[in-house]
């Protein structure tokens, strides 16, 4: 499994978010519709504070009910941008997050399942030979999807990490 890490200061996700069901595969319904409740004012609002890598457009998923491990209940999800600048919109919503290393992802494929079983692996199999631990129980991704392959995208899934004391 190809994997990077990337180490990150603290700094804000500036979206727009709300809570969704939990759902592990196939399009997820309400993520669409809250991408389509983007506004343009929101639009321009977030291009002007992206400042960070990646410069994409991010899901970022938190505050699950099941802390991820069941396809059960619910968790918020944001489409937002990464920021250092802490003077957001009042109609844009902030996520803080700490300084981290992060565990960078990146895959290729037919989407959204790539992007879904790449997400599976990394906790079936990754964290289980790998010396890292989940840092806090969220993650972000972006998608690029391919034009000219129609439900082919590449993905990148970024983790908070920090490495495990007990394998050194």
């Amino acid at each position: 499994m190809e994997y990077r890490f990337v180490e990150k200061p603290a700094f804000l996700f500036a979206g727009v978010s709300k809570r969704i069901p939990m759902q592990f595969e196939g399009v997820n319904n309400e993520i669409l519709k809250l991408a389509q409740s983007i506004t343009p004012v929101q639009q321009e609002e977030m291009h002007r504070l992206q400042n960070m890598e990646p410069c994409e457009v991010v899901n970022v998923s938190y505050e699950s009910d099941t802390n991820f491990l069941a396809e059960a209940g619910e968790l918020t999800h944001m489409i937002g941008v990464l920021t250092t600048i802490q003077d957001v919109p009042d109609d844009l919503e902030v996520f803080s997050v700490k300084a981290h290393t992060w565990a960078v992802f990146p895959n290729e494929g037919i989407f959204p399942f790539t992007l879904q079983d790449t997400m599976a692996r990394i906790y079936s199999e990754w964290f289980i030979t790998a010396d890292y631990e989940l840092a806090e129980a969220f993650s972000f991704s972006f998608t690029k999807m391919k034009e000219e392959k129609p439900n082919y995208a590449y993905s990148e899934i970024w983790i908070p990490v920090t490495q495990n004391l007990d394998c050194i």
